[in-house]
């Protein structure tokens, strides 16, 4: 819907100065569907106007981009939502900005532009089902692409609010008008010095670094890789390959071999490779299966009798 609102406002916009926004054959005549001239598409209009910003530009970019992935999918899954929410809170500031760039704060839409209630402090079993993330085919597609067009930018791109709002939720505790706004934005070229420093202070606390590096399966590990770098850090005991298939088994974080579903991974912890047809661990699952043989009281034996019983443990029971 968003895409189409941009068409639409820079259709708008053509339209007032006058000129054309139609495509038109090399005869120069309009092309047309159905008989109605066909209008240029929100790309071509991006590179027809030439003067959008280019935070504001790779914004858009990248949900057309991302529009033409998943136009056709029948996707119903969280991971999506949260994942590119400062894309797609900063695809609606930059709308507003552009409309009254275009034509005036009478039409302004800023009253309509509120932030959705997801946030909570107790996360419902859906919504910790919903961030374990990559359950599908269609899903472990659609964020491959998102960490890949994020790669492709510069840091001053993906630093801007233009491209991607990036917010820090902290509680209001102080006696305030209850009259206020529940969500308040602070401009940073109104802030005190005082106040920019504890701000980069706590920036650098937080931040999440993005390294650019085009390449399948980078930080992931083979079932050997994780066996040798959980013995590295357990003290007097150790994990065997035979084990770590007992273990994997256990708390249910991939299908066995063979499955007509083998998406189906708890992707916090493992991910299918299909070009490979195996898989593959996130070092979630070393930090958990060290945390795990440091605190069981269960015995490697007693493990794959569990496992061969066809018990299961449950993976919440045993975080950190």
């Amino acid at each position: 819907m968003m895409i189409m609102a941009w068409t639409k406002l820079l259709h708008a916009h053509f339209n007032a100065k006058g000129d054309q926004y139609y495509y038109k054959k090399k005869n120069g005549r309009f092309d047309t569907v159905d008989g109605e001239r066909k209008a240029w598409e929100l790309a071509t209009c991006i590179k027809k106007y030439n003067k959008l910003s280019l935070g504001v530009e790779s914004n858009l970019n990248f949900f057309i981009k991302l529009r033409n992935k998943i136009e056709h999918r029948h996707i119903e899954k969280r991971e999506v939502d949260t994942l590119i929410f400062g894309e797609c809170q900063s695809l609606l500031f930059n709308y507003e900005s552009q409309l009254i760039e275009f034509f005036g704060s009478t039409y302004s839409i800023n009253e309509a532009l509120v932030y959705s209630l997801q946030f909570s402090q107790i996360r419902t079993q859906q919504q910790e089902q919903a961030n374990k993330s990559v359950l599908s085919k269609d899903i472990s597609e659609i964020v491959a692409f998102v960490e890949k067009y994020r790669n492709t930018l510069d840091d001053d791109t993906y630093s801007s609010q233009e491209y991607s709002i990036k917010l820090i939720q902290i509680p209001k505790i102080s006696n305030t008008n209850r009259a206020d706004a529940a969500v308040e934005f602070v401009r940073w070229d109104t802030l005190s010095d005082e106040d920019k420093a504890a701000y980069e202070k706590l920036n650098i606390i937080i931040k999440n670094k993005t390294v650019k590096i085009e390449a399948a399966n980078v930080g992931r590990l083979k079932p050997s890789e994780v066996v040798k770098k959980v013995n590295e850090g357990l003290n007097g005991k150790s994990i065997t390959q035979n084990l770590h298939t007992t273990l994997y088994k256990l708390f249910k974080i991939r299908p066995t071999n063979g499955s007509d579903e083998p998406f189906n991974t708890q992707a916090e912890f493992c991910l299918y490779d299909e070009p490979h047809t195996d898989y593959v661990y996130q070092d979630a699952w070393v930090t958990f299966l060290i945390h795990f043989m440091q605190t069981t009281d269960l015995e490697a034996s007693e493990l794959r009798q569990k496992e061969r019983n066809g018990e299961k443990l449950d993976v919440d029971q045993y975080r950190i």
